[in-house]
């Protein structure tokens, strides 16, 4: 298994639109950050976790042949907002692309990209996004690739993380429910939300980011959903044995 972060910023990006600190003038390539989505690759498969709005920026960056199935972790504008460009992969493959998600998840991006979601028996459309949208509850086979949702809180609302193999991402989480935990057994690698130093209200911070972390117990932690606070080499003396912070571009492969 691999897996490429195309992208490990909050919704506004690093740098920040009109900004001037000191993260957002880094010259530090690893304080450059796309809005966040990961690509797994499995057995020849490639399953996209989120369709970022900087989705066309981190493929032609980072590029990969194909898309075999996409997984929604929640339909917030930053995660979901390059839904556009899956129609590149449609021209290329000339199929329809599976998306799974929750159910609040579907009902969104069905409203918002109702032109993009057809039934699995007709024809590939020109020009436009082709998928079909499946509701994902339990341990799934997609592209005979197990997949288990994770539910979380993000907020007062509710986001999926996602277990393939012993790799789990959980981004957009305020709080996982004890149920989850159970979940997120023996991983040889978490990927979780940190948006920043001080408490947020639908994002853990670095401090309970870390809290959380200790408790699940991966064999190796990455942060990810990072803002303009964290400076990616001074916050990364913070952490413990066995965490890090995720970067653009940062590849893992796992047994």
């Amino acid at each position: 298994m691999r897996v490429t972060f195309l992208g490990t910023g909050t919704s506004g990006g690093v740098p920040m639109i009109n900004c001037d600190c000191a993260v957002c003038r880094s010259d530090n390539p690893k304080n450059k950050r796309l809005r966040c989505s990961v690509m797994v690759e499995v057995d020849g498969k490639h399953l996209l976790i989120d369709t970022s709005m900087d989705m066309r920026q981190q493929f032609l960056r980072f590029p990969f042949p194909k898309i075999d199935a996409i997984l929604y972790t929640h339909a917030h504008a930053d995660h979901i907002f390059g839904l556009d460009e899956i129609r590149r992969f449609n021209y290329l493959q000339k199929e329809r692309i599976p998306a799974y998600g929750n159910r609040s998840t579907l009902e969104r991006l069905l409203k918002v990209f109702d032109y993009a979601f057809q039934d699995s028996d007709k024809d590939i459309l020109p020009g436009i996004p082709n998928l079909s949208a499946h509701l994902i509850e339990k341990t799934t086979e997609i592209k005979s690739v197990p997949v288990t949702p994770v539910p979380l809180l993000h907020g007062q609302g509710e986001t999926l993380g996602y277990r393939i193999g012993n790799f789990a991402y959980c981004t957009d989480v305020t709080k996982i429910p004890e149920s989850s935990f159970a979940l997120l057994k023996n991983l040889d690698i978490l990927v979780l939300d940190a948006l920043r130093e001080k408490p947020h209200p639908s994002h853990m911070s670095l401090d309970e980011a870390i809290a959380v972390a200790q408790k699940i117990e991966a064999k190796q932690t990455y942060f990810t959903h990072m803002n303009h606070i964290i400076d990616h080499e001074r916050h990364s003396r913070l952490l413990p044995e066995h965490m890090a912070f995720a970067y653009d571009g940062l590849r893992l492969e796992l047994e």
